[in-house]
Order: structure tokens, then sequence, then C-alpha cells
């Protein structure tokens, strides 16, 4: 086989379990091209990449860029890379740093192409409250997302799945799926084929997105929480604060002689419940504003009462 000259861009924590798997494999990582540091935490402290501190611990070359601009190209260029692969860099990588590499561009995507193009593809299948989702690895194409599919992985989603839990699970078995299709370019064997389907799209999703609407039904209030959790975070508002909601839960029982109205909170023994259009849903742990988060039922016995409804 072939030995390839690889550059990776990569930016958040889904993207390391990738960047290992190659730098383990018998190719050589000329470049790792990541967003520079960011300022994290109540302090702000500028912080790098979880893949640049990948890079780092691992020995490789680190290329920071806020985009794949005319700098970046020619940073990247210099290295004279045989492939490009992209995990969740954050960017778009336009020509000509398209066509530098020999060999092109590959793309691990954490959805079933062409279901959910886009930044957030879990969370959005999470949230359309679809049963299965999965990992493509795709040539990159000028358009977003659309380019022919190498290989692909599928996984059925589970009802305690969360955005976060399935994509690090997809981003350990992606990191498979990814190591093979570097091999079969390596050695001539990869094919890809055309995606078929009508195409769905996943923005990014902010915190407007994350507000849960009590007025829906259960299976629609836990299937948002479910793709929103643990970012941006789920939240509603009581009487006027913010409340993070960190874990819920369907529940097949409610408190006694109670039927809740939409957003109505009430306890029982030590569990809590808010109503939605149909049925009630068991809130287990929640963050009020400017404090930690807690079990539900000690944040109720300090601050709640029967009847108090979430907006």
């Amino acid at each position: 086989m072939q030995k390839l000259r690889l550059v990776f861009a990569g930016t958040p924590a889904a993207a390391v379990p990738s960047l290992e798997r190659l730098a383990a494999s018998g190719h050589e990582i000329v470049a790792v091209v990541t967003r520079p540091a960011a300022p994290l935490g109540r302090k702000r402290l500028l912080t790098p990449s979880p893949v640049a501190q990948a890079a780092e611990r691992l020995g490789l070359p680190i290329v920071e860029a806020a985009r794949l601009d005319a700098e970046a190209t020619a940073r990247i260029a210099a290295s004279e890379p045989d492939l490009g692969v992209i995990v969740a860099y954050g960017g778009l990588v336009r020509e000509p740093l398209l066509s530098t590499p020999p060999h092109g561009w590959i793309n691990l995507h954490f959805s079933l192409l062409p279901a959910w193009r886009g930044a957030a593809p879990v969370q959005h299948a999470l949230i359309a409250g679809e049963a299965e989702t999965g990992a493509a690895v795709f040539r990159l194409v000028p358009e977003l997302d659309a380019g022919d599919v190498f290989a692909d992985l599928r996984r059925t989603i589970v009802a305690d799945d969360t955005a976060g839990a399935l994509l690090d699970e997809l981003a350990m078995s992606g990191a498979e799926l990814l190591a093979g299709v570097v091999d079969g370019i390596a050695d001539g064997t990869a094919a890809a084929a055309p995606q078929v389907g009508e195409p769905s799209f996943a923005p990014k999703l902010g915190i407007d997105d994350a507000r849960l609407n009590w007025s829906a039904s259960a299976a629609t209030v836990l299937a948002r929480y479910r793709g929103v959790t643990p970012e941006p975070g789920a939240w509603t508002t009581i009487e006027g604060q913010r409340l993070k909601l960190l874990e819920l839960a369907a529940s097949s029982d409610s408190p006694p002689e109670t039927s809740l109205r939409p957003g109505e909170l009430a306890a029982s023994g030590r569990r809590l419940f808010i109503g939605t259009a149909d049925a009630p849903i068991e809130v287990r742990r929640v963050q009020p504003a400017g404090r930690t988060g807690m079990a539900a039922a000690d944040w109720w016995r300090g601050s709640g009462r029967d009847g108090m409804v979430a907006e």
C-alpha cells in the first residue's frame, strides 16, 4: 500500500478519534489544520481546540486558521499533501485548496447522507425523532456535503441517546470507517457512489433552538431535549428566571391525583414532573442560573411549590 501524506483539518473533540486513528496508521500526517485557540470557561482562558491539543500531544505540525483562505492554502500546500481529510473543522474548503492535494479531500460526516447535510447532523436527527442515524465518508465538492460517498455505517437511535453521547460514539466508529477509506485510496481500491435521495439540512443550533415548548407532545419535547444536550443545552424559564434542564426522562406515571397543564411542575416524593400537551415528563437534574447542576428534587425543595409553571 502506498504511504500517503495527509493534511488533517478538524477542531472539536468529535474530530480527535479520527486524528488519533490516522496518526496510528501507516500514513504520514504532514499538517493538522484547526481553528485558533478560543476563550473558554468563566475565566475566559484562551484554550487551544481539542484537535490542537491532540496534535501537540502526538507531535504533529499545527496550522491554526480561522478560515481556509489564501494564507492557509499556501501553508497547507507547502506541506505537499497527497490527500486532505476533514472532520468537523468548522469552515468550508474552497478552490484552489480543494484541488491542492492530488487525491483531493474526503470528509467524515455524522449522518446518512444525503440526510442532514450541514453543521449539526446528529442534533437534527434526534430533534426530528428519527429511528436511525450513522456516519459517512464522502468526497468533498464545492456544494455543501454533496459529494460521492465512499462508505457509511448505520446506528439505531435508542430512547436515552443524547446528541453528545451519540456523537461521541459515532466519532469512534467513524474514525475506523475513515481510516479504511484512506487505505482504499492509497491502494487504489476505494470507490465512491453518488448520494441517493432528497437532501435535508442541519444548520448550527443556537441558544433559542434549545428552549423547550411545553405545549408540544412529550415525545416532541424529549426529542428536542435530546438533540440540544449537552450543547447548547435545554432550558426553560420559571417566573422569569432561566432554568437549564440537564436531564429529562419519559414517565409513565405522574404525581398522584394530578393532571398537569403544559409547563406545570409538581413533585411526588423525591421525583419532579412537568406537564406537556399529552403526558408528564420527569425532570431529574437542573442547573439554576449562576449555580452548579443539582438533583431536580433538591432544587424543588429549595424553591418550588405545586402549581408553578414553566414557560
